[in-house]
């Protein structure tokens, strides 16, 4: 009961919403009213939500039905278009073939039909008159649309049927105008694209003794076409594609540059295809043939003498004409022969290049030692064809316009076919283009991180793994190859790592990063640079000469600064000693400079937290030394004259300063305590210097040791005014 009264209000909700002046914002407003309390609401949206889903269902079922019924529907449509396409095409046969028959014939035609009748041997005659009248029809017709000239039409009625055809052609009025040209077959084809086979078009081929015309079908006029193509058969070549379903009955015109795949109805209208085409190319050469024989030989009447009656001539006998030898025939009638190129087309489409190239292989060891005759060019020129098109695609394969994903293993295929086909020059070529669009979509693809160093550290694991990586796959793909190729390499390597000192030098050098920073980056690229040995590849030669004319910018551009930096507190100088305040300060100074190599400065501290040193020359010592240890890490030999010169220039101001005020002071005091800052310079700092760079670059420095050797004026002579410089 309750079911029933639940049924009964679904259907009366239903009917509610199906009404046609049902309002939505009336229907809630009402309902939320009437309602008790949520519970209704709940209730009453839980039946409409049954509701909803009820009608979906039944939608989506009704929708279900309809579409099966539109397939049907399209499928019945789609076969009544092709009963009514072949009966239109029948039927303007039928009506072509009568109209080539010569009026002249009919009566005969009635003859042989009354002679037919008396029986006998007349009964013969009618027969024979059938098929003289068959004959001269010109045509017979072929399942699917297709029709072939018979051997015994009249060049009269050849060629008007060819205009009663053509007439149905628009755009071929052109066609009409040629001479002694005639049909020799026709019939309906469907167009397939040659890389995806996908089909395209609907076409109806003319077969011409000279020539081949295709045009497309006009679906809004029936037996109508409109021209699409021209190709002479000189240049036309003929190919049987094999058959994989659901492609079947396939074959393919190449045109150069150009190739055209059509299928034929069945199997039947595709072997007539192959073979009228090939028959007509056959026939249209041999004629070519005879026309250029006849016109080379002489034009003149041949002169003819008899030996009886040329009394001046020697009763030599006549020497004996030389037998020609025999060309050695080529057995090309071996199956896999005869299905080369059709086997090579289906390997370049399913991406089998090994394959391909095996064919190939097996064909040239067959023909290796084999003469040339006719049908071996005819064949290479079609295999020739199919090496064009499968070396166009591994060309693409290798191109930086495929996906760059999967590192230089990826490559191998592509290329080892290359090179089987005698293409090593292209393949290591195609192999180091592509190899560098990887290595620079890999840098663009860092991101630049607020830490430089961090930066330079991922550039040069991606730069030197990818590098590291293209080096190994290349001495496994071109092993045994031409050593011109490993020279290509190396040209290429060195290409590359010009992308990568670009990408350094923007971030480290152009953004004007602290000299120990750059050491520290320069640092790291020195230590991947230095794994490639273990390959046998060294660029660090390369990387120096690429690098040396920044690192000399920030050698100059940080020495600079701290000229600047020196003569700023040497105009502030007081020649007073320095209070350190605590002795936590204290023990730091000693650390700092212990770590810059001065190892008594104990010698120089005083009570509690004095320093018996200024500090101009305890700055100086520090900033000094550090800057010689940030420029050891960037020293390479060709920046030896730049870090020597730049450390003498550095000291001078020092040195002239020291040399200046001590030459000026009056106070005693304060000239013993310049006297002691100038020993501290000369004798502790100046040494450290000279040997810390010694050991940095691995031979002493003259220009310090003269230096030091100045200092010998001022223990000498301290009242001399003499400088230094």
């Amino acid at each position: 009961m309750a079911m029933a009264m639940s049924d009964s209000g679904a259907s009366r909700l239903r009917r509610q919403l199906e009404s046609g002046g049902f309002e939505a914002r009336l229907y809630v407003k009402q309902l939320s009213q009437q309602s008790d309390g949520d519970r209704d609401l709940q209730e009453h949206r839980q039946r409409i939500q049954a509701l909803a889903e009820e009608t979906a269902q039944n939608l989506k079922r009704n929708v279900y039905q309809n579409y099966r019924q539109f397939i049907e529907t399209a499928r019945e449509i789609s076969y009544l278009e092709s009963e009514m396409y072949q009966l239109s095409h029948l039927l303007t046969e039928q009506k072509s073939s009568l109209e080539s028959i010569p009026l002249t014939l009919l009566p005969a035609a009635a003859a042989a039909g009354a002679a037919a009748a008396s029986g006998g041997e007349e009964g013969v005659g009618g027969a024979g008159g059938r098929d003289h009248l068959r004959g001269q029809a010109g045509f017979f017709s072929t399942p699917g649309g297709t029709s072939r000239d018979a051997s015994g039409a009249g060049e009269e009625g050849k060629q008007r049927t060819l205009t009663t055809l053509l007439e149905k052609v628009e755009g071929c009025r052109h066609l009409l105008e040629t001479p002694g040209q005639y049909l020799v077959y026709n019939g309906d084809l469907v167009e397939y694209d040659a890389d995806h086979m996908a089909q395209l078009q609907r076409v109806h081929g003319f077969l011409m003794n000279d020539c081949l015309l295709v045009a497309t079908w006009l679906p809004q006029r029936r037996g109508m076409y409109r021209y699409n193509a021209l190709y002479s058969l000189d240049g036309l070549a003929v190919v049987n594609v094999k058959d994989n379903p659901p492609m079947k009955d396939m074959f393919k015109l190449l045109m150069f540059p150009e190739s055209r795949i059509f299928q034929a109805e069945n199997a039947k209208i595709k072997r007539e295809w192959l073979e009228v085409l090939e028959e007509t190319k056959r026939a249209l050469s041999e004629k070519r043939r005879r026309e250029q024989e006849e016109a080379a030989a002489p034009r003149g009447p041949p002169q003819v003498t008899s030996k009886a009656t040329n009394p001046f001539e020697d009763d030599e006998e006549e020497e004996p004409a030389v037998p020609e030898v025999e060309e050695e025939n080529v057995d090309l009638s071996m199956e896999w022969i005869q299905e080369l190129p059709e086997d090579l087309d289906v390997c370049i489409a399913q991406r089998d290049f090994e394959g391909a190239v095996d064919l190939l292989d097996k064909l040239n060891h067959y023909l290796e030692d084999k003469p040339s005759p006719p049908p071996v060019k005819e064949l290479r020129a079609k295999v020739e064809e199919r090496v064009r098109q499968l070396t166009e695609v591994l060309v693409f394969e290798l191109s930086p316009d495929r996906s760059l994903r999967g590192g230089p293993k990826a490559t191998r295929r592509a290329v080892s076919q290359l090179i089987r086909l005698g293409q090593c020059t292209k393949a290591c070529e195609l192999f180091l283009r592509n190899r560098a669009a990887a290595v620079h979509t890999a840098i663009r693809q860092l991101r630049i991180e607020g830490a430089t160093l961090l930066y330079i550290h991922k550039l040069c694991h991606v730069f030197f793994t990818s590098l590291l990586e293209t080096a190994r796959e290349f001495e496994i793909d071109f092993a045994g190859t031409d050593s011109g190729c490993y020279s290509a390499f190396v040209v290429w390597a060195r290409s590359a790592m010009g992308m990568f000192v670009d990408a350094f030098s923007k971030q480290v050098f152009d953004s004007k990063e602290s000299l120990s920073t750059a050491a520290e980056c320069v640092k790291v690229a020195k230590e991947h640079c230095q794994q490639l040995g273990d390959i046998g590849l060294d660029l660090t030669f390369i990387i120096h000469a690429l690098l040396v004319k920044d690192i000399q910018g920030a050698l100059h551009s940080y020495k600079g600064i701290i000229i600047e930096a020196t003569k700023h507190r040497n105009s502030e100088e007081m020649w007073r000693r320095m209070n350190l305040m605590t002795p936590e300060a204290l023990g730091k100074l000693k650390e700092e400079m212990k770590s810059c190599g001065v190892s008594n400065f104990e010698q120089y501290t005083g009570d509690d937290c004095w320093v018996n040193l200024s500090y101009t020359v305890v700055a100086f010592t520090k900033q000094t030394m550090g800057f010689l240890e940030e420029a050891l890490k960037l020293y390479f030999p060709e920046l030896h004259m730049v870090l020597l010169e730049s450390l003498v220039e550095i000291i001078l101001v020092a040195v002239q300063h020291v040399d200046y005020s001590l030459r000026c002071e009056q106070d005693p005091e304060k000239k013993a305590f310049i006297r002691q800052n100038a020993s501290f310079l000369y004798e502790t700092v100046l040494p450290v210097v000279e040997k810390r760079f010694e050991e940095g670059v691995g031979k002493p420095a003259k220009q310090l040791q003269d230096l030091r050797n100045a200092s010998r004026l001022i223990r000498v002579n301290p009242e001399s005014t003499t400088s230094v410089v």
